[in-house]
């Protein structure tokens, strides 16, 4: 059924970013007629809900960066979002755990830029590690208190009802096929049906590149999609851990290495590894997509990248492949775990924006048009974040405005 309509603001993206956009500048502006357009039946079905559902303190990031920022005013921002709609939270602690004399070296650089970062941090001995986490050995730790765990399914469910309740609409199933903007709108198609608007906001996430191109906007960056791999433990572990427990990782690598979380229904997941995908969206366990894999293929930049982390790379994908390799990850810190203890978890997928030239964008990335703004590289710890992500949305689009 051709369907059309006018608005003054159209969003397209249902993840966490896109509805926390769309409540705030419903919020902003509220006799605005805003539409959100999302591709699936309900929101948060891809990087949202597939993620280990941890409310980062920030202890990793750049101080000063956008991340850094979004993610301490982000951590306070979740909680008591949480709490005023009753959705369930913890704020468990995070345990970086050293299990080498070089990891105790980078414990140090660790700890300096939590506190550089205004995040409470603690260094544990090995003894006084022990002693809070029976299970796990280490040479030495950091604590992270404010570290905890959410659904961040059920926080964008609530952000979506706020919106809606304030009079926002949600589209969904309803995949954007062309953008068209002129010197007075923007028109967003959908099939058959048009909608126009004064403004669209694109949080697209895995799809961020291919909707700039829609708009005939030159992208200097690609989405490459890597697929975050996870096991669950089985219930029995449950209560092996009290914290969130991770390694030191190395400042040389892009991701944080496999991690035993907490998770709020009071199970435990083991992972993410970090390797290529070949389909944006591919969840199970053999995914391939065509056109995915081909558009990695042809770009130089992921050459580049593959080149730059060649080794680690086949190292990931040997753990991916062969179990035994990926138990030895976890087992450097919980030792008593077995192959029979690693127990199939869906896989999550980050989108990674990477330029031409091989680099990794490790911050927040946006693109512009006359009538539109588009957040092209939302990292982790983007759900985190969600809110004050939002916020610096309509701020850059009041002040396109005035």
């Amino acid at each position: 059924m051709t369907e059309s309509g006018t608005y003054d603001y159209l969003l397209i993206g249902g993840g966490i970013v896109g509805v926390s956009t769309a409540l705030q500048l419903k919020q902003r502006y509220p006799a605005a007629r805003i539409l959100l357009f999302e591709k699936e039946s309900t929101v948060a079905c891809h990087q949202t809900g597939h993620n280990s559902g941890v409310i980062h303190a920030g202890v990793y990031y750049e101080p000063g960066s956008l991340k850094a920022r979004f993610c301490r005013e982000g951590a306070q921002a979740t909680v008591d979002f949480c709490k005023r709609h009753k959705i369930p939270f913890q704020r468990c602690g995070k345990l970086l755990v050293a299990t080498s004399p070089i990891e105790v070296e980078r414990m140090a650089a660790l700890a300096d830029r939590c506190r550089r970062n205004q995040i409470e941090v603690e260094p544990l001995s090995a003894m006084q590690l022990k002693s809070i986490e029976p299970n796990i050995t280490g040479q030495g730790a950091l604590l992270v208190p404010a570290t905890g765990i959410v659904d961040y399914r059920q926080v964008a469910a609530a952000l979506q009802e706020d919106f809606i309740a304030l009079g926002g609409q949600v589209r969904f199933s309803s995949t954007v096929t062309a953008l068209r903007e002129d010197v007075a709108t923007i028109e967003v198609c959908c099939g058959s049906s048009r909608f126009r608007g004064r403004f669209l906001i694109s949080c697209a996430g895995l799809m961020a590149d291919r909707i700039l191109t829609l708009l005939g906007i030159e992208a200097d960056f690609r989405i490459v999609p890597f697929r975050g791999e996870y096991y669950q433990l089985p219930q029995s572990c449950n209560d092996i851990v009290s914290h969130l427990i991770y390694p030191i990782p190395d400042p040389d690598l892009p991701f944080l290495g496999v991690h035993l979380t907490r998770m709020i229904d009071g199970s435990v997941t083991v992972g993410p590894n970090a390797v290529v995908g070949w389909m944006r969206e591919g969840y199970g366990r053999v995914n391939i997509s065509l056109r995915d894999s081909w558009e990695n293929l042809s770009y130089p930049g992921f050459w580049k990248v593959m080149h730059t982390h060649l080794r680690s790379g086949l190292h990931e994908m040997k753990n991916s492949l062969w179990k035994p390799g990926y138990l030895q990850q976890v087992r450097k810190y919980c030792p008593q775990l077995g192959l029979n203890d690693l127990r199939p978890y869906p896989a999550g997928i980050r989108a990674q924006a990477v330029k031409a030239d091989g680099s990794l964008v490790h911050d927040f990335l946006f693109a512009e048009s006359p009538r539109s703004l588009h957040v092209c590289n939302a990292p982790s710890p983007a759900a985190t974040s969600a809110l004050p992500i939002g916020t610096y949305i309509c701020d850059k689009v009041e002040g396109r405005q005035r």
